[in-house]
């Protein structure tokens, strides 16, 4: 019996047999500066987000591929303030139905009862990986993020004390790491993949990272939004 085609618009994710690792890279983008240590210190951050500059996103929208109505939802981007700072990202168990077994924020789908972004994202952390919205300031909020899973997300960020202690949900989070700030706003570790198939172009960036022997590889939508994140605060 034959098997009928998978329409252009599938997730990369469920292609057969893709493996974003494997996939060519277009370029990396090392002639553009990195963002300095200073301006990752917790006032010149809380600064950025108090007088932003005029800056736009870089990516903002992905190609669509569920028919779902919009929905809103919220990440908390965590800046754990150790000497060096870091950001704390989770990666997801392998048996959920969207982005399984990827690198992401902590975050989730905004309920009824949520007053806003915020406290979508706090709740959802604290849910999620047991971070304690007492050790946990937000500084600010990014643009949205429209993913092609129709979810429309307000990365919230936050600077988190390194006293936090978590606890994973082992059914959403299979893993919970820190990476330095310093290395993902460093466009010298921004790779840019692309990828043809059924005739569609896709294009997006990577942000492999070597936690001693296991290599974290940040892509797609958490890689986006770091992306712009750099754009803020390098402009």
């Amino acid at each position: 019996m034959p098997i009928d085609p998978l329409p252009e618009d599938t997730p990369l994710s469920k292609l057969p047999n893709f493996d974003p690792r494997t996939v060519p890279v277009l370029g990396i983008d090392s002639h553009l500066p990195a963002v300095g240590r200073e301006a990752l210190a917790p006032d010149a951050l809380r600064e950025r987000f108090r007088a932003p500059p005029a800056w736009a996103p870089e990516i903002w929208i992905e190609r669509k591929f569920s028919s779902r109505a919009l929905s809103n939802a919220s990440v908390l981007v965590p800046l754990v303030m150790r000497e060096r700072p870091t950001v704390l990202l989770t990666e997801r168990t392998t048996h959920l139905s969207t982005h399984s077994g990827q690198i992401a924020f902590p975050g989730g789908k905004q309920d009824e009862t949520d007053t806003d972004a915020a406290h979508t994202a706090l709740r959802e952390a604290q849910e999620e990986i047991g971070l304690e919205p007492g050790l946990v300031d937000v500084i600010g909020q990014m643009p949205t993020y429209t993913t092609g899973s129709q979810f429309i997300i307000t990365p919230v960020v936050a600077l988190v004390s390194p006293e936090h202690r978590l606890t994973l949900n082992t059914f959403e989070v299979a893993d919970a790491f820190e990476v330095p700030l310093e290395f993902l706003m460093n466009p010298a570790h921004h790779r840019r993949h692309v990828y043809e198939w059924a005739g569609t172009r896709r294009e997006w960036f990577s942000m492999p990272y070597m936690d001693g022997t296991n290599e974290r590889f940040i892509w797609g939508a958490t890689a986006a939004m770091l992306r712009n994140f750099y754009r803020l605060l390098i402009a």
